[in-house]
């Protein structure tokens, strides 16, 4: 734990940082409807922090290398925070569209702005340790965050005004306890052609989870608000999902490092489409059984990312971890850009009912192409790495994580680790 105490700061900063970005999404959902957006609109909006995720995502780079850690930091969680407060006081939604897209492009860049400066303080020997905190502040800061709701309100100013503190408050620990200004992260070659074709598996995975946990995100709060919950259950049914996400991802991650991976994935992607006709069919407008059910679903969807990075890593060449981060990132975001509206604009037609039909169907889609790549594809790479539980919030994170999990002790390797070789091949 000592040698843990360095990063005590930047895991404070991003633990602020990711509770204000938790609310946000909750928030605007549940603000937009109360200012009588359609379900479409806010949908609309939603996938605008996604597009402008893609955007920041490869800017961070170019953006580190000209004006440092700190400074570019604390710039963009200037405009992350004003971006925010300009919500509440212009309420259109062409302006929410691009309000959104701006805090995208920021949180992309301040994710991997925080995350990058981890990695340069971090070794070998506590890499896997600093992972599983860093999982467990987001986690945390994003569940917590949910009950600031019910606190304060949706209707009024104050809500919006946490938020912003919450973003600007973000650049304190890291301002006052070190002056050091790490390395940009190394550039790295992007293919999304090049990815595909590691693991047509782990992206159509990664896009499935992009459709629909971004919905969840976006459009979930609808869905509760159109069952007829109060803001305090809608708190408590947004945090069910998030929460549930932690008790299988460990679970299904040692099962997929003892048998084959596309097996975990057609099981847990199985769980998630059974878990939404749960939804669907059973739980009807009871609270309880909406709080079980989500809390089902968020436990076989949200380790369906980590399990697709993990088999992606398989079968990747040395050398290509990094690039293997940014591709399933990229296809994430493709997902995640298109889901929320496209799940809103079926709440707006059908009613709140869609909403897990869609999330069944974007499921029951990728349990069919498990299938056919299970059918189709030969076993899995005997040679693997270890199970991590991963974060969507940039390269540099799942780079980490390639890091500490794929590699092996070599004899001329002075930390006793090496570089895996692995032939090419695709599944």
């Amino acid at each position: 734990m000592h040698s843990l105490r360095p990063l005590i700061p930047l895991l404070t900063t991003a633990g602020v940082l990711l509770a204000g970005n938790g609310l946000q999404g909750t928030l605007i959902s549940l603000r937009g409807s109360a200012e009588g957006f359609s379900p479409t609109v806010i949908g609309l909006a939603g996938a605008g922090y996604y597009l402008g995720f893609i955007i920041g995502c490869w800017m961070t780079p170019w953006l580190l290398r000209t004006a440092g850690h700190i400074r570019a930091f604390a710039a963009l969680a200037a405009i992350a925070a004003c971006a925010s407060l300009a919500m509440v006081l212009v309420i259109d939604p062409l302006f929410w569209f691009l309000m959104r897209l701006v805090t995208g492009i920021c949180f992309a860049s301040l994710f991997a702005n925080v995350e990058s400066w981890i990695n340069a303080q971090v070794t070998n020997t506590n890499r896997a340790r600093t992972l599983a905190i860093y999982r467990f502040v987001d986690l945390g800061a994003v569940t917590a965050s949910q009950y600031l709701l019910p606190v304060f309100g949706i209707d009024g100013f104050e809500i919006f005004a946490v938020m912003t503190m919450l973003m600007i408050l973000s650049v304190v620990p890291v301002s006052l306890a070190d002056r050091s200004n790490p390395a940009p992260p190394a550039p790295f070659t992007f293919s999304p052609k090049r990815i595909w074709q590691v693991s047509p598996l782990a992206s159509a995975g990664a896009i499935t989870v992009g459709l629909t946990t971004a919905s969840f995100r976006a459009v979930g709060p609808l869905y509760a608000e159109d069952l007829g919950m109060q803001v305090a259950d809608i708190a408590s049914f947004m945090s069910a999902g998030i929460v549930g996400g932690i008790v299988l991802q460990y679970p299904l991650g040692y099962l997929s490092d003892i048998i084959s991976r596309r097996s975990v994935l057609l099981m847990a992607t199985s769980g998630s489409t059974l878990t939404g006709l749960f939804m669907v069919w059973f739980a009807g407008s009871n609270v309880a059984l909406n709080l079980i059910g989500i809390f089902l679903w968020g436990a076989f969807t949200l380790p369906l990312y980590s399990l697709s990075a993990a088999h992606a890593n398989d079968q990747a060449k040395a050398g290509e971890y990094v690039q293997i981060a940014s591709g399933l990132l990229f296809f994430w975001a493709i997902g995640a850009s298109i889901g929320p509206l496209l799940s809103a604009v079926l709440v707006d037609w059908f009613g709140a009912s869609a909403f897990f039909a869609f999330i069944c169907s974007m499921h029951g889609a990728f349990v069919i192409y498990t299938i056919v790549r299970i059918v189709r594809g030969g076993p899995d790479d005997a040679d693997r790495g270890r199970f991590a539980g991963l974060l969507r919030t940039s390269p540099i994170f799942a780079g980490m994580a390639a890091q500490s999990v794929n590699r092996k002790p070599g004899p001329d390797d002075p930390n006793g680790i090496e570089g895996q070789d692995k032939p090419e091949k695709s599944r």
